[in-house]
């Protein structure tokens, strides 16, 4: 390397001055050097597109691991706000059916559901000593027509512990259940299977019930308090071989989004 460098600095300084040829010997320098220069200058660019290359790398790495936990912070955000979003209804329902019902509540959380009816049963993080007592009704404040807020029925306390309770939805093949029909008084017994389904019948063959009809609890038996909304009737059967009118209902709840209820408490 250093040879190279002295007999390029002698050509340099032979060829400093304006000729208009050059000696032979010089010619014959140049024709060996000027390989030589190239695979040198060559490597010399090849080395220094290499180090930009890793620094480019490196650079992309670091943008990138940038850019992914700035999205991991976004995608946090948007869980954050479809939660509140989830459960903006429930918040607002909840504090009308505060303001306005006559009942004592007790608002619970539920902290484990029944892995063999994992909608159907569940256990609430209140118990004795907040004032609940096994047979209280449990519900949830629903909306209903849009303008409303009732007490929309959603099942019973059937254990109870001095911080928690385990409670029975109505939509449980073990929950039976009367009812009247809001708009016609006619009154019945519905009860829940094991699929979530509630289905039932009216005591009247001549009852005039029909889809859309809304229920409400009757009171009869002393299971349920009188007149908590319970929901609407979606489908009447009615057959001439059949003593009784058929009905199957829509419950107001939502099981499948249920996280926090209200309890009844006292008379």
């Amino acid at each position: 390397m250093t040879i190279v460098a002295i007999i390029l600095i002698v050509i340099i300084g032979i060829t400093a001055s304006d000729r208009e040829k050059i000696t032979s010997i010089e010619n014959l320098i140049g024709s060996i050097i000027t390989p030589i220069q190239k695979i040198f200058y060559n490597s010399s660019e090849s080395v220094v597109g290499t180090v930009k290359s890793i620094g480019s790398i490196t650079q992309l790495k670091n943008e990138n691991s940038s850019l992914k936990e700035e999205n991991a912070k976004l995608k946090e955000q948007v869980r954050n706000y479809e939660d509140i979003i989830s459960k903006t209804d429930y918040l607002r329902n909840a504090a009308i059916l505060k303001e306005k019902t006559k009942y004592n509540l007790v608002e619970t959380q539920i902290i484990g559901k029944d892995p063999e009816n994992w909608f159907d049963r569940f256990v609430i993080d209140k118990g004795s000593k907040d004032g609940i007592k096994k047979g209280d009704a449990v519900i949830q404040g629903i909306e209903v027509d849009g303008n409303t807020i009732e007490e929309g029925l959603v099942g019973r306390v059937v254990e109870v512990g001095d911080n928690w309770a385990k409670v029975i939805a109505i939509i449980d093949e073990g929950s039976n259940l009367s009812f009247n029909v809001i708009r016609t008084q006619d009154g019945g017994i519905i009860k829940g299977d094991f699929e979530g389904n509630i289905s039932g019948y009216l005591f009247d063959t001549k009852a005039d019930v029909v889809k859309g009809d809304k229920l409400l609890t009757s009171g009869l038996g002393g299971i349920f308090i009188k007149g908590l909304y319970i929901g609407e009737i979606s489908e009447v059967t009615k057959n001439s071989d059949d003593l009784l009118v058929n009905i199957e209902v829509k419950s107001a709840v939502n099981f499948n989004k249920l996280q926090n209820v209200f309890v009844i408490i006292g008379k």
